[in-house]
């Protein structure tokens, strides 16, 4: 359809329509990895089973890693079979036409400018603007009671909130960019949502994850 719009001959009959319903395919499809129906299902399941996310009023830990762990993994899946659905080759999405090695080392070095900026914004946030700070202790540190916890959810937290976030937003730019506006309009709406996605944590945690 790009190649045809690009010359001066006019659109098939058929073109607007195929174009309407792959981007009808496009949404669908990120909503579903959007993790939201995921981790409906999956909450569903444990109710099913019996598996309650509250212990005594609080959190259960067993609870919270056991739902993170699954989703990643079903979340993870759900994209691979999408792509080789459509016949794209997963490797060419995620890791793309770069040399890994530099990628890599380019991925170190932003990771110490992205925990500076995280700092500055959460304490340039509850500076000038305390209200946002809605949230006075983190539910989910208040998980953490035992080293052996502390270890279990930093494993959980790399491969649910590194492996399958990066995987995630990767699929879900790689469809803006295919349907729907462009990589730049995947980039806002998505960190947007991010963002909202922490609002447990509090207003300031929502600001500062979105940037």
């Amino acid at each position: 359809i790009t190649r045809l719009e690009s010359t001066d001959q006019p659109l098939p009959e058929s073109a607007p329509h195929a174009l309407a319903t792959a981007r009808a395919s496009a949404v669908f499809e990120i909503l579903l990895c959007s993790g939201i129906p995921s981790q409906f299902a999956l909450a569903g399941m444990f109710a099913l089973a019996g598996f309650t996310p509250l212990v005594g009023g609080r959190l259960s830990f067993g609870y919270i890693a056991t739902l993170l762990l699954l989703d990643a993994t079903l979340l993870i899946a759900l994209i691979f079979w999408l792509l080789r659905r459509r016949g794209e080759h997963p490797r060419d999405v995620f890791l793309g036409w770069r040399p890994v090695g530099s990628e890599i080392k380019l991925g170190v070095g932003l990771t110490i400018v992205v925990f500076a900026l995280a700092v500055v914004i959460l304490s340039t946030a509850r500076m000038f603007f305390p209200s946002l700070h809605n949230v006075k202790e983190n539910p989910l540190q208040d998980l953490i009671q035992t080293p052996a916890q502390a270890f279990i959810l930093a494993l959980v937290a790399t491969i649910s909130g590194g492996l399958r976030e990066e995987i995630q937003r990767a699929f879900i730019i790689h469809r803006f960019e295919q349907y729907l506006g462009g990589a730049h309009v995947g980039l806002i709406l998505y960190s947007l949502v991010f963002g909202l996605g922490h609002s447990l944590q509090g207003w300031d945690a929502v600001l500062t994850t979105a940037m």
